[in-house]
């Protein structure tokens, strides 16, 4: 029992003290309070594991103390202490959250095999508490989908993270590419799973309006302001707040933003009362924050701060060999939401799958296969289902290259009119050197001789194997 915080509210000094050494002996860290008062005062400061309480205390009673701590410490063990005749008292005690009584009076050995009991429930509940956690983990990252290497490095970093902690995660990437639904699994994730999860996009409100839904505001803060507003910072408080786009905040909220991660405190708008809370901070940007600090419009700390922990999601072009189980994935899901019994994507639509480049990433594919459904597809999703975008047809000339500013060599320039011809093309070898105005042989040649041919065939090893399922 070495190390078990035990608080012992009574009010009669004598029985106070014996149960506060008889504990003490036990090896317990043992408090004594003499109200309702006290005792919340030493829960709040001390936060022991186990209270053993009495019904009959001066002002708060026993049962009014223990709803507060059921509410507000729900973790605490309490165990009540009854006088002789009073169980009809302690059973309504055990229907309120109470794990135990103790009947007085009451001997040495009864308090050992009561905190021994206790202790027993601390730890069960401990490890129940530990194996949930674990589930709603894997449970969250098992809805990222995909088996590439990017996606499998995703899931491992995401289990890595302590959601229980107020640690700040910012997701970096493309619009498409799924970061709010990455903030969402990050939350489902950890220990705050079972708490507020509340989402802002900072693109979509106004200077002042973004800091009133942030941070909340008092009446007469401004025109509008007719009455008390909590914002989404406060009424998350013990779980995530998600910032979209963060790099379009305005600079009265970053400023403010940072208060919060520094301090953990905040201010309403025209409020003067700083206000603490616990949350955990998921920011997401499609921007490049460095060149936005580079040029005044972010704040340098404040990106420090966000960077604690950077995820960059990936692009769907660069993990396409995730594109069969991400089109199995959203069949089944409309399946489900349509009532409908479409078998999957045929081998024809899913060879235009893995030949686009996919500029809307992975909601560009959602939106795909939702569009299928709509257009009445029964049984398999063909290519004319898909409205995949292609740029406008050229006449058959050999492709015009678009050349970076600044000076090139013949080298390089050969090697980035090859990039540009593949990454029109879907990465097809055959129509890209038809773009190209060259035989196939002589492309791979090439492609070899700038080395990439071997990203290129890999890809295209992925695109047959999918096609051959």
């Amino acid at each position: 029992m070495k190390d078990v915080r035990v608080l012992v509210v009574e009010d009669e000094k004598l029985i106070r003290w014996s149960l506060v050494q008889a504990l003490s002996a036990l090896g317990c860290r043992a408090l004594g309070a003499e109200s309702g008062e006290r005792a919340r005062q030493l829960i709040e400061e001390e936060e022991p594991d186990i209270v053993l309480l009495d019904f009959k205390l001066p002002g708060m009673n026993g049962l009014d103390l223990l709803e507060w701590i059921k509410g507000h410490h729900a973790r605490i063990e309490v165990a009540m202490m009854t006088g002789h005749g009073n169980l009809e008292l302690a059973v309504k005690a055990m229907k309120m959250g109470a794990a135990d009584y103790l009947q007085k009076p009451f001997q040495p050995e009864e308090i050992r095999l009561l905190v021994t009991r206790l202790v027993e429930r601390m730890k069960l509940a401990g490890r129940l508490r530990r194996q949930l956690e674990r589930r709603q983990r894997l449970c969250g990252v098992d809805r990222l989908v995909g088996s590439s290497k990017a996606m499998v490095g995703l899931r491992r970093l995401i289990m890595q993270l302590d959601q229980s902690r107020q640690i700040t995660v910012l997701l970096e990437g493309e619009s498409g590419t799924g970061k709010s639904f990455v903030a969402r699994v990050l939350h489902q994730s950890g220990g705050r799973a079972n708490r507020p999860f509340m989402e802002i996009s900072c693109t979509s409100l106004s200077p002042t309006l973004i800091e009133s839904e942030l941070f909340g505001h008092e009446r007469g803060a401004f025109t509008d302001a007719k009455s008390r507003k909590r914002g989404i910072v406060e009424l998350a408080d013990g779980g995530t707040v998600f910032l979209d786009e963060i790099g379009d905040m305005p600079a009265g909220g970053q400023a403010k933003l940072l208060q919060l991660l520094e301090q953990r405190r905040f201010r309403r708008v025209g409020g003067t009362e700083e206000l603490e809370v616990d949350v955990g901070i998921i920011a997401a940007t499609n921007k490049n924050l460095e060149m936005e600090v580079e040029k005044g419009t972010f704040r340098k700390d404040l990106f420090f701060r966000l960077s604690a922990i950077r995820i960059e999601i990936p692009p769907l072009r660069d993990h396409i060999e995730d594109i069969p189980e991400l089109c199995a994935h959203f069949v089944e899901m409309y399946n489900r939401e349509m009532n409908r019994h479409v078998k999957g994507v045929s081998p024809a639509a899913l060879d235009m799958m893995m030949n686009y480049h996919w500029p809307g990433n992975v909601r560009e594919l959602r939106n795909n296969i939702e569009r299928a459904f709509v257009l009445g597809c029964t049984e398999m999703i063909l290519p004319e289902h898909l409205a995949l975008f292609t740029p406008a047809k050229k006449d058959k000339r050999p492709a015009q290259v678009s050349l970076p500013e600044g000076p090139m060599t013949l080298e390089q320039l050969e090697r980035h009119a090859i990039e540009q011809a593949l990454a029109e093309c879907g990465g097809n070898q055959c129509a890209a050197a038809r773009r190209l105005g060259i035989s196939r042989d002589t492309l791979r040649y090439r492609m070899k001789k700038h080395g990439l041919l071997e990203n290129y065939s890999r890809q295209a090893k992925v695109r047959a194997a999918n096609r051959s399922r």
